[in-house]
């Protein structure tokens, strides 16, 4: 399959919008062979490292796919024009194609992507940073209730890779968690503690996606997602729709 890179660096959202909020959410696509390290692609940045980045979180898988749904969305609910257009690279995304949706991907897939090698860690977690970027106050909300989110990667091998290379799967040891099972276990549906406890024993998914696993499985009460999905009050913009 055919993929696209992009890269980008931290830079102001929007200076005179939302002052003071930074993101490297703005990427490119490159039409040069980049490295592909253990942290990410050569160029690429991330500007918030608590929240983005990482060994399991070095880079971003989001689906073409899905261009076409977000403009259909707009459009049924009367929305204007979103901020940014309805194309790849629009999420932040470091990599993107068509033919490979949440539903057929699964966390600990291994793909060859030109000499580096990489596996899915655990889907995408939407944040506020969307609603800004594209001028929706619940964006991120649409986009983890719908589970077209896309997904994160981490770096097994590193090496070169060019825009004309092709991703393709080396090893699918999980077949049946798939990512947008996965999101759902945790986002959209009522506490299973069986299907929690498959997240749990997963060794490929990401500490994080297991940490709350666990502590939904202990505690009996799910994680409250409000601030990632809103962000602080200074940065939260209506309701659309």
């Amino acid at each position: 399959m055919r993929i696209s890179l992009f890269i980008g660096q931290s830079a102001d959202l929007h200076p005179e919008l939302a002052p003071g909020l930074v993101s490297a959410i703005d990427k490119h696509e490159s039409h040069t062979p980049l490295w592909c390290r253990y942290s990410g692609l050569e160029g690429d940045e991330q500007s918030d490292q608590r929240h983005h980045g990482g060994p399991d979180r070095a880079l971003h898988y989001y689906p073409a796919d899905h261009y076409a749904w977000w403009k259909t969305w707009q459009t049924a609910l009367g929305l204007p024009a979103p901020r940014a257009p309805w194309q790849p690279a629009a999420f932040g995304e470091n990599l993107s194609g068509l033919g490979l949706i949440e539903a057929q991907a699964c966390i600990g897939d291994v793909y060859r992507l030109g000499e580096a090698l990489i596996q899915i860690s655990q889907p995408r977690s939407p944040c506020f940073k969307l609603n800004q970027r594209f001028g929706y106050g619940q964006l991120s909300q649409v986009m983890q209730l719908s589970g077209r989110c896309g997904w994160l990667l981490r770096v097994l091998e590193e090496g070169r890779v060019t825009p004309a290379d092709e991703l393709l799967l080396v090893d699918s040891p999980y077949p049946g968690l798939t990512v947008k099972r996965t999101a759902d276990i945790l986002f959209n549906q009522p506490r299973n503690e069986e299907d929690l406890q498959l997240l749990l024993d997963n060794p490929a998914l990401s500490p994080n996606w297991r940490q709350h696993a666990a502590h939904w499985l202990e505690h009996g009460v799910v994680a409250d997602w409000s601030r990632r999905l809103l962000g602080p009050a200074e940065f939260r913009l209506p309701p659309q729709g």
